[in-house]
C-alpha cells in the first residue's frame, strides 16, 4: 500500500469506541455508530457470504449482521457472554443510508484521541483486511487498530465465501 493512500485514509483527531476482537483492540470513530446494543437473536439468511450473520429485528427495523471477525479473517473468542452489536450507519450501493450491525467479542470504552496520537498502517498491511485500516493509534500504553468502516461494508466481494465446486477436466473429441 502506497503512503500517498494511508495518508488519504488516516483517521482524524476525535472520539473513537474502542472494542475488541479476539485479543486485539480496534476502534472505530463514534460519528459513524448509531447506537451498541445486547447479542440477540440473529435470524440466518441462505447462500450468504461466510461472515454475514444473518438479520435482526431492531424496533421494528430489519438490520443486517455482520460477524466482525470473519469479515477481518480474524480469530474471535468463542464465549459470547461480553459480544455485543455495534449498530453502524452506512450507505448501501444506492448511497442510501443504511443501518448495519457489527458483531465483536467486547466493548470497552469511548476514548479521545488526537492526530499526534496516530500513525499510517505499516506498509506490509496490503491483504485485503489490511486495507480496511485506517490508522494505528497509540492509546494509554496499547496500540488501537482504527478501521475504515465504509470500506469494511462497502467492499464485500473480495471475501465473500464461495462453494467450491468440483472440479471437472474436459477433453477435446
Amino acid at each position: 500500500m502506497s503512503n500517498k493512500r494511508k495518508t488519504e485514509r488516516r483517521a482524524r483527531a476525535g472520539k473513537y469506541l474502542n472494542f475488541h476482537l479476539g485479543s486485539e483492540c480496534y476502534g472505530i470513530s463514534v460519528t459513524d455508530i448509531s447506537e451498541i446494543i445486547r447479542l440477540c437473536p440473529i435470524t440466518e439468511m441462505p447462500k450468504m457470504p461466510q461472515y454475514f450473520l444473518g438479520v435482526i429485528n431492531l424496533r421494528g427495523k430489519i438490520i443486517p449482521v455482520i460477524d466482525l471477525a470473519k469479515r477481518l479473517d480474524l480469530s474471535k473468542e468463542e464465549d459470547l457472554e461480553r459480544a455485543c452489536i455495534i449498530v453502524v450507519n452506512a450507505q448501501n450501493n444506492e448511497q442510501e443510508n443504511q443501518l448495519v450491525g457489527l458483531q465483536v467479542d467486547k466493548v470497552d470504552e469511548v476514548v479521545a484521541i488526537n492526530e499526534d496520537s496516530m500513525e499510517a498502517p505499516p506498509d506490509f498491511y496490503d491483504s485485503i483486511s489490511g486495507h480496511f485500516i485506517q490508522a494505528m493509534a497509540k492509546v494509554k500504553d496499547a496500540v488501537v487498530t482504527i478501521l475504515d468502516i465504509e470500506d469494511i461494508l462497502s467492499n464485500t466481494k473480495d471475501l465473500e465465501h464461495k462453494e467450491e465446486e468440483p472440479h471437472q477436466e474436459t477433453y477435446a473429441i
